[in-house]
């Protein structure tokens, strides 16, 4: 009887202890943490629209939240709470797999691939990696539905992370 109740106490003890590990991970996950902003087209700005610099066959729409726009018209700096999306489509592409482009020489916008999303929020940058840290900035991907679009944000945060002059936002003067 007493093996059984010491078995059982050790089982409770590893379940609490695997549950606050679970739950120590979540909290440093900042993907699991950022909620989809789904009615950011109404409400967020959309600040440019362009061909994405990284991949030469998709076209961006980034969009900033009223936080992120008053902070950097009032002190250039983005606040806590700022939120940046970017609208990743596909472009267009001829019968050969070429990329079309308009008279005006840019990217004709096709399907909605993925949604980017960046939130400044305290902590986010906390045991994070030098190679992948971006301060308090925190990344997730959604699919157009805003469900996990499984995308592995390690190459999202290496991308933007040596951008410190640039609070780690490529756009940054577009938005001053």
């Amino acid at each position: 009887m007493v093996h059984k109740f010491k078995m059982a106490s050790i089982a409770v003890l590893v379940s609490s202890i695997l549950f606050t590990w679970q739950g120590y991970l979540q909290a440093k996950d900042p993907k699991t943490d950022i909620a989809f902003p789904k009615d950011y087209a109404t409400t967020f700005t959309n600040y440019l629209s362009l061909d994405r610099v990284q991949n030469d066959d998709q076209v961006i729409r980034l969009f900033a939240n009223d936080i992120a726009i008053k902070g950097m018209k009032e002190t250039g700096t983005f606040p806590e709470g700022s939120v940046l999306v970017g609208e990743v489509y596909k472009a267009k592409k001829d019968k050969d797999g070429e990329v079309i482009e308009s008279d005006l020489s840019r990217r004709i916008r096709d399907k909605l691939a993925v949604i980017a999303v960046m939130e400044k929020r305290k902590g986010f940058g906390d045991g994070v990696a030098a190679e992948l840290n971006n301060g308090d900035w925190g990344f997730a991907a959604f699919k157009p539905d805003g469900t996990d679009a499984k995308k592995d944000l390690a190459k999202c945060q290496a991308c933007h992370a040596p951008l410190n002059e640039m609070q780690h936002v490529f756009s940054i003067e577009h938005l001053k």
